[in-house]
């Protein structure tokens, strides 16, 4: 398997692992804050994006004989890692037709209801209203709401490819079976 066909297989995988599994959590009732929610997105993401460890082991098991450079390791990695990325854009942006783009009308009523339940008012709170009216505007322009989901789940992708192929350079690190 060529590390092209590896990085699309693994990453759509893992683009798809991860997308799923924001949507459902969108889907549930939230019981928490803002935070815990961000907090599970990211806990999906690393679980989804482990795709990369295993697709970097593969292709040093199968492939070059349980042996990879970090270099090699590393591009891969990142192959992964932005195959993923494109899945994550891709599937979010059919969510986000299907659902008829409710997602930021509902995101920005939550950040103010939860401010307003902290106590903001007056100046303060008018301020955070023109920042999430700002938000709201720009994040119906594709040309913001595309890279800005593109980088909500790369550079955890980049930071999983550093450690997969630091740790995968050395071949006794999970060494291919016999």
């Amino acid at each position: 398997m060529s590390m092209t066909r590896n990085a699309l297989i693994f990453g759509s995988l893992s683009g798809l692992v991860v997308i799923v599994g924001i949507i459902v959590s969108l889907a549930l009732p939230h019981r928490g804050n803002s935070a815990s929610s961000e907090w599970l997105g990211y806990l999906i993401m690393i679980l989804a994006l482990s795709m990369i460890f295993f697709g970097i082991k593969r292709h040093r098991d199968t492939v070059l004989g349980g042996v990879i450079r970090f270099v090699p390791a590393l591009l891969l990695g990142l192959g992964i890692a932005a195959m993923a990325g494109v899945v994550y854009v891709v599937v979010w942006e059919i969510y986000l037709a299907a659902t008829h783009y409710t997602f930021i009308d509902t995101y920005t009523s939550a950040v103010l209801a939860a401010k307003r339940a902290e106590g903001l008012s007056g100046a303060a709170l008018d301020a955070q209203i023109a920042q999430m009216q700002a938000l709201k505007a720009q994040y119906a322009n594709p040309l913001y709401r595309v890279p800005m989901t593109f980088l909500e789940i790369f550079p955890v992708g980049l930071v999983i490819a550093l450690v997969s192929a630091a740790l995968l350079r050395n071949p006794k690190v999970l060494p291919a079976r016999a």
